[in-house]
């Protein structure tokens, strides 16, 4: 079938990219990853390939090499522009050139340009970053690949009408033309547990006897069609640690590579009695995106739930836990936004039942993802005394303006949190990790077969509990030995949260070979203090991971800096630029670049520019092979108002296809805020690229509720048929639940057989709660950290009413479900 937009298949374009090797080395939190790509041009012509990539958010490029035929050449770090020049250089006299930089938009994206492969010739690159791994809630670490911005190209002077900008092609998942093969080396302080994956992995496979190192890999024939996600758990991993790393042999004393750095790791664990207290004040703010993309299931597989239905039970859950007496809004956003409320409302009975009717209605019928706008209308709005505002945000994508938006919540900073959630395979993390990192809250990536519900209600625990506070750090050192803080201070840990900070060691000590740390922080207003002592003689270490990543943290926060300043004064940008090119960390002013000049001549033939596939989620379970959504992510083609102008013209032409009248046509323009118009709309603005006829009939077809009159109205929300949603549907927002048929129907009761058990001294109302919390702990303790904030709230209702009898009404609550539930575990 013809292509559409330039859409490069399997079938009719051969792909250069063959396979992709990946090699992890893991030290406790932190690990190095070492890819390899495999190239061939099969092209008659030579090729220019462009490669755009994902990387994690934290992570520090610190390698790059290209090897052509039998010769290897090592990339150096340059300031980006006379990068740019060179490469452009080089391509023009004939000579292949490899240049790496970073996307001005997003420091997680980078472009890969190959440069110019001969006709048959094959080429591979290796690329190297370090990264800090992610707590996860239940203690493990995750290290990430991400695969949705796979390599892509495009022919180069083609009729593809791009316009010369980088491209994404997309093809369907378990089509992609190239592999992954992965394998991680683990190295621990203390024993490793397990290592799991949402891919198969070959047997861990432990190298000593106290289980401290270990090896693991990708079982093999795995296919690049999803994130590849690595769950670590170790021993012991609240235990503060602190690592020295040696020096670089070859750098200069008093440089950052040139001395020893240390990595202090604070992971605290907090009592249980102080988890147990809950704040009843707060102004919580729930920022949901409403993308036409959040109609795209949450994982591949049938039966997957869509995202934006997740999102609805997710803050179901949310309201039924919120305590009262605080203040609460939801605004969805995507092209634009809307508020539920004009300003934050008291939460009660009446605002919560009204906020519930507008979730049910709730939609992924907001087009495009922009979030910027609601975030200044969200910090336009006062604050509300003795009420801190706590922002909850979701998203499943990736904006183009992130360090932009990390700068807004950067500068409100000091009056709020925000906990961020990334959803689906697409998420930036450098969007949802730098927006929690700036305004001290915590960052939760939903992937694979995750259920956003867990991770959410322990986000709003940290929200509700007290956290670490009032940090400080103080480094005793000999009085030869200097130390430099190359991290920011730390200022908030919650509980599950892991924090490192780096320092430069500069100077010997004649006489002392250690030194140590003491860190004082606040917790529930008592103070607790912690020393830990470390090595100022560490042993020699070539990895360098550590001195990267201080490199990598200092250079953010000067990127900041420059990003403050605006221009206005000299001096962050020149000291990235120093600090990038003396410790090879990429920055958004440097790029690594390496020109492999061969025999000095010209090559033949016309130059071609290639786009590599990318594996893409399909919309409601249909196959996108034969239209082209091609977008591009470094460049920008069209300005917001025009991209509504183009969905506009496409419902017009998907509807037109359809019902044959331009009538029918004007019709679904009208409802754009429906099922499949938002979807289109959504998809096409969040993909930024040509839409073609071909394209909407495509959607159109596939799409499973086609079979709707365009006419008819947007479809109504499904009744929730989960018991325990149901359950949690009937609590009211004092914590109680009513003696009604609706709650018998969720305890497989008649309402006879519900009221009749009932102690004559108890009221109705109680009775149902403790009948609601019998029922929960006795058959849902596998979700309770869902439902733990809505228990608590109802066992403070029960205890405020004063009943004498609550044994009672426990031991027949008991015998009516035929459980076994103790009054103690109730909290009664």
């Amino acid at each position: 079938m013809e292509n559409c937009c330039g859409l490069v298949t399997v079938k009719n374009e051969p792909v250069p990219l063959k396979s992709i090797a990946v090699e992890v080395s893991v030290q406790g939190h932190v690990a190095t990853v070492s890819s390899t790509l495999q190239y061939e041009n099969q092209e008659q012509s030579p090729l220019e390939a462009i490669f755009v990539f994902p990387l994690p958010g934290e992570a520090a490029v610190c390698r790059f090499s290209a090897k052509i035929g039998q010769t290897e050449v090592v990339a150096e770090v340059q300031e980006k522009q006379k990068a740019q020049e060179q490469y452009d250089d080089a391509l023009s006299s004939g000579q292949q050139a490899f240049l790496l930089e970073e996307s001005d938009e997003s420091p997680d994206v980078f472009k890969l340009s190959v440069g110019s492969l001969p006709p048959g010739e094959k080429a591979s690159v290796s690329l190297d970053y370090v990264t800090e791994l992610a707590v996860q809630a239940d203690d493990g670490l995750r290290l990430c690949l991400p695969a949705v911005l796979n390599p892509r190209y495009q022919p180069q002077g083609s009729d593809s009408g791009s316009g010369g900008s980088a491209q994404v092609s997309s093809v369907p998942a378990g089509s992609v033309p190239y592999s992954l093969s992965l394998s991680a080396h683990v190295s621990s302080p203390h024993p490793i547990c397990r290592v799991e994956s949402n891919c198969p992995l070959d047997p861990l496979n432990y190298l000593n006897t106290e289980k401290t190192q270990a090896t693991v890999s990708l079982a093999a024939g795995h296919q690049f069609d999803r994130d590849v996600e690595l769950l670590l758990y170790y021993q012991d991993t609240h235990q503060p640690t602190a690592i020295v790393e040696a020096a670089q042999a070859s750098a200069k004393p008093g440089s950052l590579m040139g001395d020893p750095v240390v990595m202090l790791s604070l992971y605290p664990e907090f009592p249980k009695d102080v988890m147990s207290s809950m704040t009843s004040h707060g102004e919580f703010l729930f920022v949901v995106d409403r993308s036409g993309s959040m109609e795209c299931p949450m994982h591949l597989g049938s039966g997957s739930q869509d995202r934006i239905s997740s999102a609805r039970e997710t803050l179901l859950l949310l309201l039924k836990s919120l305590p009262m007496g605080c203040y609460f809004n939801i605004i969805g956003f995507g092209s634009s936004y809307e508020s539920f409320f004009p300003k934050s409302v008291e939460y009660s009975q009446k605002t919560m039942d009204e906020a519930l009717q507008k979730v049910k209605e709730m939609r992924a019928d907001l087009g495009g993802t922009e979030i910027l706008q609601p975030l200044k209308h969200i910090y336009s709005q006062p604050c509300l005394p003795d009420q801190p505002r706590q922002l909850f945000l979701f998203t499943d994508g990736e904006v183009e303006n992130t360090k932009e938006v990390l700068d807004l919540v950067k500068t409100n900073a000091g009056s709020h949190r925000c906990f961020s959630f990334g959803i689906g395979e697409g998420a930036s993390t450098a969007l949802i990790s730098g927006v929690a990192k700036q305004a001290r809250g915590h960052a939760q990536f939903i992937t694979g077969q995750d259920r956003m519900q867990p991770k959410v209600m322990q986000s709003l625990r940290f929200a509700l509990q007290p956290a670490v506070v009032d940090i400080s750090v103080r480094w005793n050192v000999p009085k030869e030995v200097s130390v430099t803080p190359l991290s920011p201070p730390i200022r908030v840990v919650f509980q599950g949260q892991r924090a490192l900070l780096y320092a430069q060691l500069t100077g010997e000590s004649s006489g002392d070979t250690e030194g140590s740390v003491t860190v004082k922080y606040s917790l529930a207003k008592q103070p607790v203090e912690n020393q830990l002592s470390f090595s100022l003689k560490p042993a020699e270490d070539t990895g360098m991971t550590v001195h990267r990543l201080g490199a990598r943290t200092l250079i953010q926060s000067l990127e900041v800096e420059e990003r403050e300043q605006d221009g206005e004064k000299e001096g962050a940008k020149e000291k990235v630029i120093e600090l990038s090119v003396q410790s090879g960390v990429s920055s958004a002013f440097t790029a690594f670049i390496a020109v492999h000049t061969g025999d000095g001549e010209a090559l033949q033939g016309q130059l071609l520019h290639r786009h590599v596939p990318t594996p893409m989620l399909n919309l409601r379970g249909c196959s996108l092979t034969d239209c082209d959504f091609s977008s591009s992510v470094l460049e920008r083609d069209m300005k917001l108002s025009e991209l509504d102008d183009r969905a506009d013209q496409l419902l017009c032409s998907a509807s037109e296809f359809v019902v044959g009248t331009k009538s029918k046509c004007m019709s679904a323009k009208k409802k754009a805020e429906g099922s499949l118009a938002s979807r289109v709309t959504g998809f096409f603005s969040k993909q930024l690229g040509f839409f073609s006829k071909q394209g909407a009939r495509e959607v159109l077809e596939c799409d499973e509720d086609c079979d709707e009159d365009f006419d008819s109205p947007a479809p109504t929300s499904k009744p929730v048929r989960d018991p325990l949603l149901q359950l949690i549907s009937l609590q009211k927002a004092s914590g109680s639940w009513v003696l009604e048929a609706a709650l018998a129907e969720v305890l497989v009761k008649t309402e006879e057989e519900v009221s009749k058990p009932k102690p004559e001294q108890v009221d109705q109302e109680v009775w149902a709660t403790v009948l609601a919390l019998v029922w929960l702990y006795g058959f849902k303790m596998e979700t309770q950290e869902e439902w733990q904030f809505l228990a608590m709230k109802a066992v403070s209702w029960i205890q405020a009413q004063k009943v004498a009898s609550v044994s009672e009404c426990v031991q027949a609550g008991n015998t009516l479900l035929g459980c076994q539930v103790q009054k103690d575990t109730l909290g009664l």
